[in-house]
């Protein structure tokens, strides 16, 4: 268990790193062209990679790798924000300009929500053993859901409103366009909101359904509450330069749904047997743990993961190389003159 230097170091770390990041944008407001957004989406997997590298000095080699195959698996899965975030940008017809500040905004926000999710998470699996049932079995569930969606939409994305932005829509007064880089203005008298806060209220809390994936994803790969919150941290920090990089390449990723599915069962699977190891339920060979079946180790889960998922994207890139075969842009193809509902 990390010690509360570590905690704060790590968070003041991590804060410094979006203050920067927001007031480069907010200082500069503009459309990042493609080797900026290589340069600093290579800059945030470095140091990535050397955060999970520095655990072989100061805790331990078991760490990084849980450290590398937790980040990967989230990296991994941020790809699926990318495809809605796509959607709310254009759906809300968000200048270009305006872009970066919204995901910035929305990640941070984001972030925040994961910390809630991954605090109850590690409290749930410390206190009941028998969570990591539950945590494998609906792993094994998205999976299929993922593997069906991907087969019978090829990747069409569809967002829907949920239920928060629907109330903040019924309650607030909304402008009829955006008003520049403000999230609310007076105007008649009263205070109104502005598409652009619509927009990050958009993304904050759709995150949250990702998150109901991601988080059991990485506590299947590990326990350990300081370890899943950095890897999810660091992943979600490099997203925003990730978008305007991938932006043109999303709609070749096809079967990419397909990779991620096998990631994801393959840890529901791992989580079960970590629950039969520790069994205490009486249903269940009579409340006696079941030690027979072996625990994929956290090296192995790291090459299964590594390896499905640069399968699915070599195929992926290369049939659609071949055939022209694209993911369907569904709500994204609305036009950017077109005005938000």
């Amino acid at each position: 268990m990390e010690s509360s230097l570590v905690w704060t170091l790590t968070l003041v770390a991590i804060l410094g790193l979006f203050v920067f990041d927001f007031v480069v944008v907010v200082a500069k407001p503009h459309v990042p062209t493609f080797r900026e957004s290589l340069r600093w989406s290579l800059f945030y997997i470095a140091l990535a990679l050397v955060f999970g590298a520095s655990f072989w000095w100061w805790s331990t080699p078991e760490k990084g790798s849980e450290f590398l195959a937790g980040y990967v698996t989230e990296k991994s899965l941020s790809v699926d924000n990318l495809f809605v975030f796509l959607v709310i940008l254009s759906r809300f017809a968000v200048p270009a300009i305006q872009r970066q500040r919204v995901l910035l905004i929305g990640i941070a926000m984001a972030l925040v929500l994961r910390g809630v999710f991954i605090a109850a998470g590690a409290a749930a699996l410390n206190a009941f053993h028998w969570v990591f049932f539950l945590f494998g079995g609906f792993l094994i569930y998205t999976a299929i859901s993922v593997a069906r969606e991907g087969g019978a939409e090829e990747g069409d994305v569809e967002y829907r409103d949920n239920l928060f932005l629907r109330l903040v829509k019924r309650v607030a007064p909304i402008t009829d366009g955006y008003r520049e880089g403000h999230f609310t203005v007076r105007e008649s008298g009263r205070r109104m909101v502005t598409p652009l806060l619509l927009v990050i209220i958009a993304i904050g809390s759709t995150d949250v359904m990702f998150a109901l994936d991601s988080i059991p994803a990485i506590f299947g790969l590990t326990q350990d509450p300081y370890i899943v919150f950095t890897a999810n941290a660091l992943a979600l920090l490099g997203l925003r330069q990730l978008f305007f990089l991938v932006d043109g390449m999303l709609s070749r990723l096809i079967y990419l749904a397909y990779g991620l599915s096998v990631v994801l069962a393959f840890i529901g699977v791992k989580m079960i047997l970590e629950a039969l190891h520790g069994n205490s339920l009486e249903f269940i060979n009579g409340g006696d743990p079941i030690e027979w079946i072996p625990v994929p180790s956290t090296w192995m889960s790291l090459a299964v993961i590594v390896v499905t998922l640069t399968v699915a994207a070599v195929a992926s890139l290369s049939a659609s190389k071949r055939s022209g075969a694209r993911l369907p842009q569904g709500a994204g193809e609305q036009r950017a003159d077109e005005e938000p509902e």
